[in-house]
């Protein structure tokens, strides 16, 4: 029995869920349209303003998806409404993030500007020369692209330079020493 699975989603005012019969659950917000495939495992329905999961197979596959499948719609209906962000931090001589147009380029102290354009529905602002925030509808975009962004340089233990989450604490490494 999943415990989280049971807990029923809330559907706020303003957002919409519909739920097709291939057990594609859409769900329109504000903030934009989300819609995720849930195994068929699961049945979905909407009741009373809320969305309700349940299982349709008593097996234990079946109940290890009830918990995501619960976690998925409630990532969407939070999505719709209030939106995901992520911030990033650059620490490093001559790191720097600028916003051109749709594309978020740095400098990375490679020998040329690393640029990445904004995916669809995902937008990056610069709120200071070292600091991007990433936010979007979609929490698995949200984090997938701040990982992406963190990827073109990783917090390093012994200088600590990089690009890393705001709060993420690096392990740092004491260097080498003469004898």
């Amino acid at each position: 029995m999943s415990r989280i699975g049971k807990l029923p989603v809330t559907v706020p005012a303003g957002v919409e869920v519909s739920v097709s019969a291939s057990n594609l659950v859409t769900v329109k917000g504000p903030k934009g349209t989300l819609s995720e495939q849930i195994s068929p495992m699961i049945k979905v329905e909407v009741k009373d303003g809320q969305v309700v999961l349940a299982l349709a197979s008593d097996d234990k596959e079946a109940n290890a998806q009830w918990g995501l499948a619960r976690s998925l719609v409630n990532n969407m209906v939070n999505g719709v409404t209030n939106g995901y962000e992520k911030k990033l931090e650059m620490l490093g001589v001559g790191y720097k993030a600028e916003k051109k147009g749709n594309t978020l380029v740095m400098q990375l102290g490679y020998s040329h500007p690393v640029e990445m354009p904004d995916p669809e529905g995902i937008t990056t602002t610069v709120t200071s020369p070292t600091e991007i925030t990433v936010s979007g509808a979609s929490k698995e975009l949200v984090g997938n692209y701040a990982a992406n962004i963190r990827a073109w340089r990783k917090p390093e233990p012994y200088k600590g330079k990089g690009i890393r989450y705001v709060g993420e604490y690096v392990r740092r490494k004491e260097g080498k020493t003469g004898k």
